[in-house]
């Protein structure tokens, strides 16, 4: 049995998708890919079936890390089928808590840069309309979130990293 995660932004083209390829990145270095699985999705359905943003991809390919995957809108039915769900802001935090409606789920719902230790944000800011140092913040301070996000995964379910070499 695996421990699911979903990351979820507003588009699914830029931070979730490069949360959940950064995420998968690290969880194979740990040799824990059969122990914990990850997906991403958007709260719009702006871009429903893209691939993550060009700035994106060639941002997180400098740091050795592919990004993949086809943009998905979040439905409630993730709520049950993930054991996390890691918003990227306050905005899609907030929208994800209105999609629980009778508000089982709350517990499920973290900000991802609460597992952060080397960056202050609170929130993941959206690179799409700015330049390319926005894109390597966001792959930065992600590689600072999912790096104590897993930790904090290994801890809570007893989980010993393989490291690979």
């Amino acid at each position: 049995m695996s421990y699911k995660l979903l990351f979820v932004c507003l588009g699914n083209i830029c931070r979730s998708p490069s949360a959940e390829n950064i995420m998968n990145h690290l969880i194979a270095q740990a040799g824990l890919s059969d122990r914990i699985s990850c997906d991403s999705a958007g709260t719009s359905s702006y871009h429903i079936g893209s691939s993550p943003d060009r700035r994106m991809r060639a941002a997180a390919k400098e740091r050795g890390i592919v990004l993949e995957g086809k943009a998905r809108q979040f439905e409630a039915t993730d709520f049950e089928a993930f054991d996390l769900i890691l918003a990227m802001d306050r905005d899609n935090y907030r929208d994800i808590l209105f999609a629980d409606v009778d508000g089982n789920y709350r517990n499920k719902v973290q900000l991802i840069c609460d597992f952060a230790s080397r960056h202050r944000d609170r929130e993941v800011p959206d690179p799409y309309y700015g330049g390319k140092e926005g894109f390597n913040y966001v792959i930065d301070l992600l590689l600072d979130a999912c790096e104590g996000l897993l930790q904090e995964i290994i801890q809570s379910q007893n989980l010993t990293p393989h490291i690979k070499q």
